[in-house]
Order: C-alpha cells, then sequence, then structure tokens
C-alpha cells in the first residue's frame, strides 16, 4: 500500500524483474484481473507493478473529486514515484487504457510508452452511465447502492462480467480466483458511478490532447469487442496520436488481455526505448 496525501492510497502487487511497468484494470474489476491475464508473462520481461486504480480494489479516494482518467492518472504517477519506478511502460484496459493516455499526455517525461488495450477514448453515452450513474449521487447514492447491493446486483453484476469476455468464456481460473465479491460491494459501484459520469468532461479533454502527445503509443483492441467500439475509439485515437500504432486483434473481445497475452506483452516491448 502507497499512503498519498489526505487520505488516499494505492494498493498494489509486485512481480518479475526487468524495467518497470505499470499495469491498470479496467471497470468493474480490481488489480486482479491484470494479475490473473498477462502479469505472469509480463513479468517474464518486466518489474511489473500492478495497482488497484483509486476507489477500486483496496484502494482509497476522495469521493467527487478522484473519478476521472485525468486525475486517476496523477494519484497513480505519485504512487509511483514513491515506489521509485523509472519511466515505465503504463498498460491500461479499458477505462484503464483512458487513465494511461492520460498519464502519458500528463506525464512525457516519465514513461517509456504507453500501451491501450481495448481503451474508451472519446465521449459517448455508456451503458454503465445508465445503469450505475444515479449512485453517485452524493447522499443518496451510496444509500441506492447498498440497496442494490442486496437486491439486483447479485444478478446483474455477473451478467456484466460475463458478458464483457464474450464472444469469449470467461476462462476457468479467472472464475475460480478472481474476487467478484469484492469488486461487487456496494461501494466500489459507487466509485463505478463516478468514473462513468466524469468520462463526458474527462474524454473531451483527452480527445482535445491526443494530437499533443510525444510519446510511444500502441493500442490493441479485438474486432469482436462488445463493450468498447475498436472502431470509434482505438482506431480512431491511433489516427489522431502522433506516431500511434494499432492492432487489431480478429475474432477477439474486450478482455483481450487474457486471450491474446503475447499481442500485449510484445507491444509492451515494443514501445522501451531502444538502446
Amino acid at each position: 500500500m502507497v499512503d498519498l496525501p489526505d487520505g488516499r492510497s494505492i494498493a498494489y502487487a509486485e512481480t518479475g524483474a526487468g524495467p518497470d511497468l505499470v499495469a491498470i484494470h479496467g471497470t468493474l474489476m480490481t488489480l486482479e484481473d491484470m494479475w490473473l491475464g498477462p502479469v505472469p508473462a509480463l513479468a517474464r520481461h518486466f518489474r511489473v507493478v500492478a495497482v488497484d486504480r483509486p476507489g477500486h480494489g483496496r484502494s482509497t479516494r476522495a469521493r467527487g473529486t478522484d473519478a476521472s482518467p485525468w486525475r486517476q492518472a496523477e494519484l497513480i504517477h505519485t504512487a509511483v514515484r514513491s515506489l521509485g519506478l523509472h519511466r515505465p511502460v503504463i498498460v491500461g484496459h479499458s477505462y484503464g487504457g483512458a487513465v494511461a493516455l492520460a498519464y502519458g499526455l500528463l506525464y512525457p517525461d516519465d514513461v517509456a510508452g504507453i500501451v491501450a488495450l481495448a481503451p474508451v477514448c472519446f465521449p459517448e453515452l455508456r451503458l454503465e452511465q445508465v445503469l450505475f450513474g444515479p449512485r453517485a449521487a452524493p447522499v443518496s447514492g451510496p444509500v441506492l447502492s447498498r440497496a442494490l447491493g442486496a437486491s439486483a446486483d447479485p444478478t446483474l453484476l455477473p451478467m456484466l462480467w460475463n458478458a464483457m469476455f464474450l464472444p469469449q468464456t470467461m476462462p476457468k481460473a479467472f472464475a475460480e480466483a478472481f474476487p467478484f465479491g469484492f469488486a461487487g460491494r456496494s461501494g466500489q459501484i459507487v466509485a463505478e458511478a463516478e468514473d462513468a459520469l466524469s468520462l463526458w468532461a474527462a474524454l473531451s479533454r483527452s480527445a482535445a490532447a491526443y494530437a499533443t502527445c510525444r510519446v510511444p503509443v500502441r493500442i490493441l483492441a479485438g474486432d469482436a469487442d462488445i463493450v468498447v467500439n475498436p472502431m470509434i475509439h482505438g482506431a480512431l485515437a491511433a489516427r489522431v496520436i502522433p506516431g500511434a500504432r494499432y492492432e487489431r486483434l480478429p475474432g477477439i473481445g474486450h478482455m483481450l488481455h487474457h486471450f491474446r497475452v503475447n499481442a500485449v506483452t510484445e507491444a509492451a516491448r515494443a514501445v522501451l526505448p531502444r538502446s
């Protein structure tokens, strides 16, 4: 655990040796998602630090102020500096991909490169805004989330977790090891709601800044992704970001980092500076 100012904290797990790499999970997930996916392969080439995003897993944050990808990039950067990581590769999935891109835009001299996996890159109406948005209300939101956590969520959340893997099926090892109950607790769903509602303004800022990016960027997306449209997000962002490279993964859905681990590892190695 890295303690941050004003009672915030970033939880992390570390493995491997080599150049530094930070792995950032997406929506409805915790660091265990990356840990059960590409981290073992990445750890053969990198010192990998997988983090819980602020307000997710065991990390804490301030309500109402720490939701946007830009703010989460700032908090993770503070933790990265505290851990003594040197110009890490930043790998982010889905919402974590938006955080990774914001990190590269904010701190170009502090990163080796960015690998964005199925990233959400541009503002749009999203299902999670509709499903979870009311839980972001300052007073009634947590009460509503606790009520739904005891009624609707035990049915809703498993449907969403399984749908995220389509057209593939959730790997057995993931189904057995991922902490679904912890990731689906009412407090984290409030954070998911705040995250979702932050996207309009945050991704408008990102879209305006992509053309100024000056770090190596690799974007990977499955062409069968039903969660984040790869053509509207990843492919278009790669056309706007200078020098970015986009890799289309045929037949692969949103959770590509569980099924194309070698592609993730190769992309991470590709953004390292050449000596």
